[in-house]
């Protein structure tokens, strides 16, 4: 079996006009194992993939919580895995209230959802008139 690589996996991470995503450049150790190809075939996995069922849910309870929301983000930092998400929400059930209440109510609302989780990133904001 050949050894993977950033050279060995170029053709393979080229988009349709031959450019290289901006995504995953990863310096993978070159030997033989297939432990050695893992998290390079995951990047790619996690390049093309829709967002996850993890992140389907949480977007479904947001929207529910937060129905006046104008932007919702919700995007699984922790490779797939569900351990840490990154979410951000622009809603004007923000207004006049200052970061840590905007933060508390979307915690409140992830409160069963926060329980699975190893972490958690929150980014939140009211529509700009």
């Amino acid at each position: 079996m050949a050894a993977w690589g950033p050279v060995a996996a170029a053709p393979l991470l080229r988009g349709s006009r031959g450019q290289r995503p901006a995504l995953c450049h990863l310096a993978i150790p070159q030997t033989s194992s297939l432990l050695s190809q893992l998290p390079l075939l995951h990047c790619v996995h996690r390049m093309f993939a829709s967002q996850t069922e993890g992140e389907l849910n949480i977007t479904h309870v947001l929207k529910e919580k937060f129905p006046r929301a104008t932007a919702i983000k919700v995007t699984d930092i922790s490779g797939g895995c569900g351990a840490m998400y990154e979410i951000t929400i622009e809603s004007e059930e923000f207004k006049e209230k200052r970061t840590v209440q905007q933060h508390q109510m979307v915690n409140q609302a992830l409160k069963e959802e926060i329980k699975g989780m190893h972490g958690l990133r929150i980014f939140t904001s009211v529509p700009k008139c």
